[in-house]
């Protein structure tokens, strides 16, 4: 549900007003009694892969962005945190594993989603967690891709997540969802609360559908048991509204995705936007953006579509964009628990307010003045509208009637120079008879607020942006991993991890291996072959070098590859150089993943249980390969993309090992 749509819609201009549109007075009271509980504002690692660069940073430079995303009144400052539960499978720009690759087979520390989450705990004890499934491994489907025939064996599958972070990483999980946008399952749903509370996880709330508002919101209606096994309604780029069904449930609802968009400030606009009008428009209480952190290769789909940028560890630079702090302006001066006021809306001239409490004589306020034009989201609001500048008068009533001054906080986007001001703290505001004016332009976010704990957090510039090493080398010799995958390494379709391979005694103890042995229940078309690229997708003339362990006898495949043009959710379609060996002796060499485009084949003696040597060099428009130190092949690749990525990978879900990986690129 990806992808941006903003040209579909209208917008409507009007003359604006000299300087300012004559003064509205808008009423912060509370004496009507209180909108919903504000369950928080959040980020999501996952779908697929998004965070998987991040781990591969060297201090300081990790610390400072996870600081920026979660320590509290620092930056972001986020409140939930949301993540994947690995299926082994391409959700999105990678594939995450999972803690059961095989129904035997359980391992709480693969993957780095339980270093996050322990990471966001440290900064913010409070943080709420969220686990949710976009895949599954293929023993759960059972040969079929679908999670929901043997119910017991998908919910006995995640509850044992939920479980172990408990049980190795000391994490509570919060919430669990059911399949990432995709049919959900009334059986599966209330088995799942069931056993949930069967096991001691009373405390663990459920979030359906996370997909749209329907049809989860009409069966909840219907079915009492299913009603009662939900907790929160959650959507995905709702467009800031809701359904009338929706509402009825009387359930929180949530925008459980949302944003999806370029993390400059023109994106910094669309979410301001999100964070208040997702309530105002859609009584929504908690909005969670995908995704947390861009910290993937760029060219994988959707670069830089996170809160910030952390996608180059090889130089340690990180990017602090926009949305970090216009997330700042709601999570700084609020905390989950916190209630909206039923005095929120929009502005007479374009806009939105909206007003939260502590209900002990705290009151934050948001204002946003986003431009249709400056900050299109994924899913605009369906109507055109107007924002011009204007003059708002604010009138505290009820039990902010005493307050005499609040402080300020304020972001303005200048979409002509690309300087924006952003979180900039202003001298307060006096409040004179219960009331505050306040000048607003185009394109700006206020908070006013009683706290005083606001800060804007730095740290030392980065170092600067480099690109990926054309030096590179790995032999995975990683005795006690803290992570179970190779750093750089982005998995496309299948899993490669360390692995300790203990009946060789040889030079090849420690490997990368491939451990996908059977198609997973798949959220979009992995390719039929597994494929891992790492580098510059930009390299042209490069020489790519392995080691590597067939372990599949007679129909193995491996393969090495320079130029790779596709991952993410395209993968099958991927184009480039793929120097293949296989187990019956023979090779291939292709301009595709598929194997369907040759140029060239032939005998090569190749066997599985034995180690062999691939070198695939690429120079303009010729290739060549050699085998074991002896030149195999040479062929004219004209017609192949001209640059992308390296790549490893197999001819199917099989087992195999690569080792002393190494790229030479010009």
């Amino acid at each position: 549900m990806r992808g941006v749509s903003g040209a579909l819609y209208t917008l409507l201009l009007i003359s604006p007003c000299s300087l300012f549109c004559s003064g509205e007075n808008y009423f912060i009271d509370d004496q009507a009694g209180l909108g919903r509980t504000f369950d928080g504002i959040g980020g999501l690692s996952g779908g697929g892969a998004t965070s998987r660069l991040l781990v591969n940073y060297a201090e300081p430079y990790r610390s400072q962005i996870l600081d920026y995303l979660f320590k509290p009144n620092f930056g972001a400052s986020l409140q939930i945190l949301k993540v994947e539960i690995g299926g082994d499978a391409q959700t999105t720009d990678g594939t995450e594993p999972s803690h059961m690759h095989y129904q035997d087979d359980e391992n709480y520390f693969r993957g780095y989603e339980w270093w996050l989450m322990r990471e966001a705990k440290k900064r913010n004890p409070n943080i709420t967690l969220i686990g949710l499934p976009w895949a599954f491994p293929g023993w759960i489907g059972r040969g079929k891709n679908w999670p929901y025939d043997s119910p017991d064996i998908t919910v006995s599958y995640v509850v044992s997540w939920i479980i172990g972070a408990k049980q190795y990483h000391d994490l509570d999980i919060d919430y669990v969802g059911i399949w990432n946008e995709r049919n959900f399952d009334i059986k599966y749903i209330k088995l799942l609360r069931y056993t949930l509370d069967k096991s001691g996880l009373e405390r663990v709330k459920i979030i359906a559908s996370d997909n749209l508002w329907e049809p989860i919101s009409t069966s909840v209606l219907r079915d009492r048991e299913l009603g009662e096994a939900v907790d929160v309604l959650g959507a995905h780029y709702p467009g800031t509204t809701t359904l009338p069904t929706a509402l009825k449930t009387g359930k929180q609802l949530w925008s459980s995705e949302d944003y999806s968009t370029f993390n400059d400030d023109v994106g910094g606009g669309c979410w301001a936007r999100i964070l208040n009008q997702n309530y105002v428009n859609g009584q929504m209480s908690a909005t969670i953006s995908w995704n947390l952190v861009a910290s993937y290769y760029q060219d994988l789909p959707f670069g830089r579509d996170g809160l910030m940028t952390a996608q180059e560890p090889w130089s340690g630079n990180y990017v602090v964009e926009s949305p970090i702090w216009i997330t700042a302006h709601t999570t700084q001066f609020t905390q989950p628990g916190w209630t909206y006021l039923k005095t929120v809306g929009h502005l007479t001239h374009g806009g939105s307010y909206v007003a939260l409490t502590d209900q002990k004589g705290n009151l934050s306020l948001v204002i946003e003045t986003m431009t249709h034009d400056h900050s299109v989201c994924i899913r605009p609001p369906l109507l055109p509208f107007t924002v011009v500048a204007q003059k708002a008068a604010f009138s505290l009533k009820g039990s902010f009637a005493s307050i005499s001054e609040l402080q300020v906080w304020h972001s303005k986007f200048d979409f002509k120079t690309k300087k924006p001001v952003l979180f900039q703290k202003l001298s307060p505001v006096k409040v004179s008879n219960g009331s505050f004016t306040l000048d607003l332009d185009v394109d700006e976010v206020y908070t006013v607020t009683t706290i005083t704990t606001g800060l804007k957090g730095t740290y030392p510039a980065p170092p600067p942006s480099a690109p990926f090493p054309k030096t590179y080398t790995d032999d995975f010799n990683v005795k006690n991993p803290y992570f179970s995958e190779a750093p750089d390494f982005a998995d496309q379709t299948g899993v490669f991890e360390y692995f300790t391979n203990l009946t060789d005694p040889g030079p090849h103890v420690y490997t990368l291996r491939q451990v996908v042995t059977e198609r997973p229940v798949t959220w979009v078309a992995d390719a039929d072959q597994t494929v891992s690229v790492i580098g510059d997708y930009n390299w042209q003339n490069v020489t790519v070098s392995c080691d590597v362990f067939m372990e599949k006898e007679n129909s193995g495949g491996v393969f090495v590859a320079a130029r790779v043009d596709k991952g993410g959710g395209s993968v099958r379609s991927a184009r480039g150089i793929f120097f293949w060996v296989f187990a019956d002796g023979t090779y291939r060499v292709t301009s595709d993943l598929s194997r369907r485009s040759v140029l060239a084949e032939g005998r090569s003696g190749t066997r599985a249980k034995t180690w062999h040597t691939l070198k695939l060099s690429v120079k303009g428009k010729f290739a060549s390969g050699e085998l074991n130190g002896y030149l195999l092949w040479k062929s004219d690749v004209v017609l192949v993309p001209k640059n992308g990525w390296a790549a490893v990978g197999t001819s199917s879900f099989e087992l195999a090992q690569f080792d002393n990986f190494a790229v030479q690129a010009e």
